[in-house]
């Protein structure tokens, strides 16, 4: 572990978190993960605190709400990898206050791991969420806090293993919704690739105050070609039904944070870009 960052991942028994604390100590990093004292009798989080265990994961009590457990937290590593969910974002200021207070970190990667908050233009009640992961961004740069901000667009294990069906658990056998014409590109990372990626620029100064886009080009692909791709493994064709752009919209308005909002956001064509490790200068 000699000359390798010392990381604390906060939000770490989350869906993406997990993936990447785990890589973190597979790759040879200290690792240790932020835990609320509840976490530890949830017994759906039972099995996740495990494997950290089993890893050498060292696990530091504390709360994003709590200031001076996630003071004396920061304290001991070099890397902060806030992955809290949507709810918490905004919370990230507790987080930034935090870091500066230390005064150690050479490195904060906020919550992002979704599509460039920067460069969309999401429909309420997407909106709301890309508006919070935008105002931590400035406020990181203003506190001149040291950053990488990692886009990787659609978690594949999420996202492709139902072809994109919203609230479906399984890909379609018999019917299938195309959003709009369906011919738009989206782009499909595996979540373990996406926490290599991430841990691979902790130390990396390439990626230092820059967007890190995970853009495998292979893994870009519109909803119709994925539904043929389907199609022609299960050896059958699929009833399609096409939602127009001002259904979509229609269906989106009064909902909460929804997978139909989150389409509308990630099916746009100007979102999609065939790049696999893109930097952009801040």
């Amino acid at each position: 572990m000699a000359g390798k960052s010392k990381i604390l991942i906060i939000g770490g028994t989350g869906y993406i978190g997990k993936f990447i604390v785990d890589t973190s100590a597979k790759m040879g990093h200290p690792t240790f993960a932020l835990m609320r004292e509840s976490t530890l009798s949830n017994p759906s989080k039972s099995q996740i605190v495990q494997n950290f265990r089993n890893s050498g994961v060292t696990l530091l009590y504390g709360d994003i709400y709590d200031h001076a457990s996630l003071v004396n937290a920061i304290k001991q590593v070099d890397v902060v990898i806030s992955t809290v969910g949507r709810e918490q974002l905004a919370d990230q200021i507790n987080i930034i206050a935090a870091i500066k207070e230390a005064g150690n970190v050479k490195r904060f990667f906020p919550s992002e791991f979704g599509n460039d908050a920067d460069r969309v233009h999401p429909v309420q009640p997407a909106k709301t969420m890309y508006d919070a992961k935008v105002r931590i961004r400035r406020m990181v740069e203003a506190e001149g806090i040291p950053f990488t901000y990692v886009v990787n667009n659609f978690f594949a294990g999420y996202f492709l293993r139902t072809l994109s069906q919203p609230g479906a658990t399984a890909p379609p056998r018999d019917k299938v919704v195309i959003f709009g014409d369906g011919n738009p590109k989206a782009i499909y990372c595996k979540e373990e690739d996406i926490a290599i990626y991430t841990i691979k620029a902790v130390d990396d100064p390439q990626t230092l105050n820059k967007v890190l886009y995970v853009r495998p080009p292979q893994n870009t692909i519109s909803l119709n070609e994925l539904v043929s791709l389907w199609e022609k493994k299960i050896g059958k064709t699929l009833e399609r039904t096409y939602i127009s752009e001002e259904q979509l919209l229609r269906n989106i308005q009064g909902q909460r944070i929804s997978f139909y909002s989150w389409l509308w956001e990630f099916q746009k064509p100007k979102c999609c870009h065939h790049y696999y490790y893109k930097l952009l200068s801040r």
